[in-house]
């Protein structure tokens, strides 16, 4: 992206302890410019008018083994100076370091485990590093708390969009056969003959779920020459690169003309299992499946099923239900599958735009202003 290089600068600037009133301006173009790069929706009334709302006395970053968070949280310094930052970095210093927080920072399950929201009693908002929140969600009092809840939609969309157009692209040129050849240094002149191949050039890919991610999806594959339609559980206004953007009850007739379908959609009690039997049986057999969302999405058994009945040209999934995807799983043995490991946000940049926003949204959050990302509870994301 564009960005990369001024928020790599930002996140060296951010890090030497000045006020937020006083960011540097290369933070706060670097704030702004990301926010605008990613469509991020900022909500429509201020956090102060919230009944819980106080400026924060206590953040808690979840570390957790993941990284060295030292420089995040001189960040987090700098946006809240009159707020204490601590980094704990596992559940038993998270639990003695609960009492007063007010602000929980980390990645999921931690998060949102049970035991600690039951010992953060002042907690007031809980600041998710990733997409998905359902496992915060889940969590039985969540929602009875009225705890403000925001996540990172959209911060990973490119480069997994990146990971679902390659899955796409592997299995209609036969690269899952191709690549066990290549470990088994075996050149078959019969895998080349008989491989089912084709060109996505000219074929129609389905979004399920025109988010953030889905967007950038629907960009790619525009790019390949592709028409792409979509569905969206609310506004129909289509980027110039999406021919149709319809209701989710249209999911069943734009299902039956598309050659690629790609999940995009979170994991909440409407989409649960929506990819089942009855969906498979509506798609030509040359279609490809691709999901990159949730698997919980998925019927497990009814899309191994499908694959093995040739009912689908393909799967590509970087999610599973349950994960890790247990070995005896009959769908390691299906034909034309492709599962990575949940990695689709994986990439050799260095992910500091999660951090951008999480520093922008603590700034925010001090001065009472207007929050990024608010997760919409009802919705599930």
């Amino acid at each position: 992206m564009k960005t990369y290089g001024l928020r790599r600068a930002c996140v060296t600037l951010c890090g030497v302890g000045v006020l937020a009133w006083s960011i540097p301006a290369a933070c706060a173009d670097a704030a702004q410019d990301l926010i605008k790069s990613l469509q991020l929706v900022a909500a429509p009334a201020p956090v102060q008018q919230r009944r819980d709302w106080r400026v924060p006395h206590k953040v808690l970053l979840l570390e957790f083994g993941k990284q060295d968070w030292a420089s995040h949280r001189a960040q987090f310094v700098s946006a809240a100076p009159h707020t204490q930052v601590v980094v704990v970095h596992n559940m038993t210093e998270a639990l003695a370091q609960a009492p007063g927080a007010d602000v929980l920072v980390g990645f999921n399950p931690e998060i949102c485990a049970p035991q600690l929201l039951a010992a953060a009693q002042e907690l007031r908002w809980i600041e998710s590093l990733a997409a998905g929140v359902e496992n915060c969600l889940a969590v039985p009092g969540l929602r009875e708390r009225g705890l403000l809840l925001t996540n990172m939609r959209a911060v990973d969309a490119a480069v997994i969009a990146e990971h679902a157009i390659a899955l796409a692209l592997a299995l209609a040129h036969g690269l899952d056969v191709f690549a066990v050849d290549t470990a088994k240094s075996q050149w078959s002149i019969a895998h080349g003959a008989t491989t089912p191949m084709q060109s996505l050039d000219g074929k129609t890919l389905l979004v399920v779920g025109l988010g953030g991610i889905g967007t950038e999806v629907a960009r790619r594959a525009y790019a390949l020459g592709m028409t792409v339609t979509a569905t969206r559980d609310a506004g129909r206004k289509a980027p110039t690169f999406v021919s149709h953007i319809g209701a989710p009850s249209e999911l069943s007739t734009l299902a039956q003309s598309a050659d690629v379908i790609v999940s995009c959609v979170p994991l909440t009690p409407v989409t649960q299992g929506m990819f089942d039997a009855k969906f498979f049986a509506l798609l030509k057999p040359t279609a490809i499946f691709v999901n990159i969302s949730r698997g919980g999405t998925m019927v497990m058994a009814d899309l191994t099923q499908a694959l093995n009945t040739n009912r689908l040209a393909g799967a590509g999934l970087d999610v599973t239900d349950p994960e890790p995807l247990p070995a005896d799983s009959p769908l390691w043995h299906a034909p034309h599958v492709l599962i990575t490991p949940h990695i689709s946000s994986r990439s050799d940049l260095p992910g500091e735009g999660r951090w951008i926003v999480a520093r922008e949204n603590l700034r925010r959050y001090a001065l009472g202003a207007h929050m990024l990302n608010v997760v919409d509870q009802t919705r599930g994301y």
